[in-house]
């Protein structure tokens, strides 16, 4: 095995989990769009007791990064690749043969692997006029079973055994369009379906078929929530009646304190930031509107909560629980989005073509198409700013929880501030199921992983600390940052640089790229280089931005 990847020192205080007879099962749960405060344990009012209880028992790290948005986020977390050089240079494009999924990798070393939820790393095209469009993706017109995109694309062409879900990003939660068994699509669903429901409903399923065999078994579990169109079930939404009604800028407040109280922050490194809504809750003019849209979010987090529960009681029912590692995270932050539908990935109707109402007076059925938008979008990314897309920490910090049986009872229940990111994710894998990675997959070459990757071992099972400084690049529709150490220097989408010392401003709030210039130059240079190594395009030398007010 590649060294790189397995660090005996790391592995003194575990279980030995690299002996073949013993090795963990591994589960991945991804959610789609939740703000970064938005878990209990993460200093947010949702009710989220089975996520609070993993963390309770395991790790939540602080500083874990993803790629800004649900596509490149997904690429590297499966590949351990940036987006750029596995083919996702954009929004619903494949991934390329120069690359293997951890599925891939991983069914090498004997592993059973499975997938449920969304995939959105296959090219989606539309059929080419709105009309049909529409008929398509409200399941009014199959054309033939069109595939909904190449089917060598697919989740199980890219190693997983099984697949329950989606290949699309957006979907009606009640009725989604794209769902397939592997690559048969499933055109018929039960009138109570729910897409959370459904994908925990197939997880255990999955869990009882691997756990009669001795395999280890791999598992990729991609929720759609709380992704929009903001649908919940009425049940859920009905817990949060009224608990929103104070507003975005309480609520941001509120979860800030909770923050410190948590000791997930210190005010002296993450000072308050404003909300980059610039939209006061005191000037809204339909505030139950407002309220009203958020409740629906907070009931579709507390549904994948529910169904992690459900979960978390199969495994322990199969005897699996305590040799499973768990590994809890989101794709992006909270979504700013707002967008018309009846466009693209957008369904205007039902399938018995009732028609969908945009931002619907009352959200959370399958009538309406409601988002949260920037100004809950700006609360519930506490203590950050901004949200999905950008690369802020708001677009590209994720709570990660880890929970596993073999954490230290010293170490259960901490808070880990060291730095790591989605590419960290396959040489974690790797290391976990002593598995190698591969030089060539099916007669295709394989590229290396990236330098910067590590294993997160160290950190959850031995000294808690990296040995020197973590260097990152991101850069998503001109978005762009690159972090070395404690300094960031980061550019909204179409702006210009700014520089972050994050050992004192870990929100991002005082820009001083002025009184650094020769730190801009360094990271600049650093990110063009990387950038040139992946294929994007430099930018012209573009002016610093003001600072921050």
């Amino acid at each position: 095995m590649n060294k790189k990847y397995l660090t005996v020192a790391a592995l003194s205080s575990m279980i030995a989990v690299a002996q073949a007879d013993d090795k963990p099962n591994i589960m991945l749960i991804v959610v789609d769009d939740l703000g970064y405060s938005d878990l209990g344990c993460y200093g947010g009012e949702i009710n989220t007791p089975n996520l609070d209880q993993l963390a309770g028992e395991g790790l939540r790290f602080t500083q874990f990064f993803n790629g800004a948005r649900s596509c490149p986020s997904r690429a590297s977390l499966l590949t351990g690749c940036y987006p750029h050089t596995v083919g996702i240079t954009g929004m619903g494009l494949s991934l390329t043969d120069n690359c293997v999924t951890i599925a891939e990798a991983l069914k090498g070393a004997g592993y059973n692997t499975a997938m449920t939820g969304k995939w959105h790393l296959s090219l989606t095209q539309g059929i080419g006029n709105q009309a049909d469009q529409m008929a398509w993706l409200s399941h009014q017109n199959t054309f033939g079973n069109r595939p909904f995109a190449p089917v060598e694309t697919y989740p199980c062409n890219r190693g997983f055994d099984e697949h329950f879900g989606t290949i699309w990003g957006v979907v009606n939660h009640f009725d989604p369009f794209s769902l397939v068994h592997n690559t048969e699509a499933i055109n018929e669903v039960s009138s109570d379906f729910y897409s959370t429901d459904y994908i925990t409903d197939k997880t255990i399923d999955l869990i009882d078929s691997y756990s009669e065999e001795d395999k280890p078994f791999f598992m990729y579990v991609a929720y759609n929530a709380p992704h929009w169109p903001l649908h919940a079930k009425p049940a859920d939404i009905a817990k949060y009646n009224g608990a929103y009604d104070a507003g975005w800028d309480a609520l941001r407040q509120t979860r800030y304190n909770r923050m410190v109280e948590l000791d997930l922050i210190d005010p002296a490194q993450t000072p308050f930031a404003a909300n980059e809504s610039n939209r006061p809750w005191a000037n809204e003019t339909d505030k139950a509107f407002q309220s009203d849209n958020m409740e629906v979010h907070a009931a579709m987090v507390d549904c994948i909560d529910q169904g992690i529960g459900r979960i978390i009681a199969k495994l322990k029912a199969t005897g699996k629980y305590d040799n499973t590692i768990i590994m809890f995270m989101s794709d992006n932050g909270a979504s700013s989005e707002n967008y018309t539908i009846g466009d693209f990935d957008r369904h205007d109707r039902t399938r018995s073509g009732q028609t969908v109402v945009h931002n619907a007076a009352v959200p959370g059925s399958e009538l309406t198409y409601n988002y949260i938008a920037n100004g809950w979008a700006g609360a519930v990314n506490t203590p950050f700013r901004y949200w999905k897309r950008e690369s802020f920490h708001g677009g590209i910090a994720t709570p990660l929880i880890v929970h596993w049986n073999n954490i230290p009872a010293a170490k259960q229940g901490s808070v880990n501030h060291q730095p790591g990111h989605f590419i960290d994710l396959m040489p974690t894998v790797l290391e976990l199921a002593d598995a190698s990675y591969p030089a060539t997959y099916n007669g295709n070459a394989i590229q290396p992983l990236p330098a910067e990757s590590r294993s997160l071992l160290p950190l959850i099972s031995g000294e808690g600390v990296w040995n020197g400084e973590r260097t990152f690049f991101w850069e998503h529709e001109t978005g762009r940052a690159v972090r070395v150490g404690d300094w960031k220097l980061t550019a909204l989408t179409g702006g210009g640089w700014q520089l972050f010392n994050l050992a004192v401003d870990y929100s991002e709030t005082n820009n001083v790229a002025a009184e650094y210039p020769a730190r801009v130059r360094e990271l600049k240079t650093l990110w063009n280089n990387w950038a040139e190594s992946v294929g994007l395009t430099v930018p012209a030398e573009i002016p610093d931005t003001d600072v921050y007010p």
